[in-house]
């Protein structure tokens, strides 16, 4: 978070703010005289209009005349000694072009992001950097490039958020000095060669057919163990391993319209038998 103390960065711009010298001062009483004689026919080249989302760094003779930007509102800006740059304060959104990386595990990808920045420092972006949007928009493909190739595959595709993050944080602390506050840094795609994805693929199949097999035989198993119980109980009572065979047979008969034959013991035919 920025305070409101000085920072190392601020103290670096505003240590640009030097003196212009007598000659200086000399031409600059020109440049106001100029003014006060071809007023008021030259107050509309000093007026400058500075909008709500911008600030202008103001240059006398070269030099920045303020340690802090002005605007937004109207400005004063002396013919012939001053110049000015406008900043634009409002988030830029950079896209971070399509990168080609060879991972920790060897595997190349292609990647692709986005950073979230803004100027928090009007006077740091032109005292410090020619172009601080391109230089800005460099940086974070480097950054991303380094930072994912110290990661392997699976942890580019499971920790985007993290990897993000740690992008962020890098970039921020690399341009602070040129008055840049990165707000957030996202990865939008990670591509991967054909052949890799069909390898994951095979892998993934291959994955879960394991896994099936392990569910299947956990089920045998459950199974088995509960057979053997029943048995257990069905030795115990004789007779209820007729009962379950007449209520199989009815379940059958009850499912499906069907004549179904089975056997009984002969000497329950013996005992039926006409007397002559």
């Amino acid at each position: 978070p920025h305070t409101g103390k000085s920072s190392p960065h601020h103290r670096l711009c505003s240590a640009q703010c030097g003196r212009i010298g007598a000659c200086g001062w000399i031409l600059v009483s020109l440049s106001f005289l100029f003014v006060l004689i071809t007023f008021p026919f030259s107050i509309w080249m000093c007026l400058k209009i500075v909008k709500e989302y911008e600030r202008a760094v103001v240059f006398r003779l070269g030099r920045i005349v303020s340690k802090k930007a002005k605007g937004p509102g109207l400005i004063i800006v002396l013919p012939c000694t001053d110049v000015f740059a406008r900043v634009d304060l409002r988030t830029v959104t950079s896209n971070i072009p399509l990168q080609e990386i060879l991972t920790k595990d060897s595997v190349t990808t292609q990647v692709d992001g986005v950073v979230y920045y803004k100027i928090h420092s009007a006077v740091c972006s032109v005292a410090n950097v020619t172009d601080v949007h391109l230089a800005t928009n460099l940086l974070a493909q480097t950054t991303l490039r380094n930072v994912l190739g110290t990661q392997s595959l699976s942890q580019i595709l499971s920790g985007r958020e993290e990897i993000a993050h740690n992008i962020q944080s890098i970039l921020d602390n690399a341009t602070g000095k040129w008055g840049i506050q990165v707000a957030r840094v996202e990865i939008k795609d990670v591509r991967i060669p054909m052949e890799m994805q069909r390898a994951m693929a095979a892998e993934a199949e291959a994955t879960r057919d394991a896994r099936a097999q392990i569910i299947a035989a956990e089920g045998e198993r459950n199974a088995s163990e509960a057979l053997k119980q029943a048995s257990m109980v069905l030795v115990e009572a004789p007779s209820a391993l007729q009962l379950r065979y007449l209520q199989t047979l009815t379940t059958l008969a009850t499912e499906k319209n069907s004549t179904i034959v089975f056997p009984l013991p002969m000497n329950m035919l013996d005992n039926h038998k006409p007397e002559h």
